[in-house]
């Protein structure tokens, strides 16, 4: 299994991606053309910056060998690679599912063993 990468979203997004079959992406995600994924390194950083006081998240695991569609790992915030993923995720490819949850009186979310 190749290392794991992370989608950030809410819980009600999660839910409605597992009623639909596939997940297609945050208003962002499709703005841009692409799903946004943060590698093992990046990924308490991108909760900081982009998820900072929002209760109700998940943090998506996925297997890179297991997706249908083209991930691509792309120059992103300072020069950093992150993974792009070009179409919808498929929910074979994910290993685990686990809450976010936001600790206000730490000012983070509080993320479980990403391995």
């Amino acid at each position: 299994m190749a290392e794991l990468v992370f989608k950030i979203c809410t819980a009600g997004e999660w839910a409605d991606a597992e009623a639909a079959g596939a997940y297609t992406g945050s208003a962002l995600d499709e703005k841009d053309g692409f799903i946004h994924f943060s590698g093992v390194g990046t990924v308490q950083q991108t909760a900081a910056l982009y998820f900072a006081d929002q209760p109700d998240l998940v943090l998506v695991a996925v297997d890179p060998d297991r997706l249908t569609a083209p991930l691509k790992w792309e120059e992103s915030r300072g020069g950093q690679l992150f993974p792009h993923l070009f179409g919808p995720l498929n929910l074979e490819a994910v290993a685990w599912v686990k809450p976010l949850p936001w600790d206000a009186k730490g000012g983070t979310h509080q993320f479980p063993e990403l391995a």
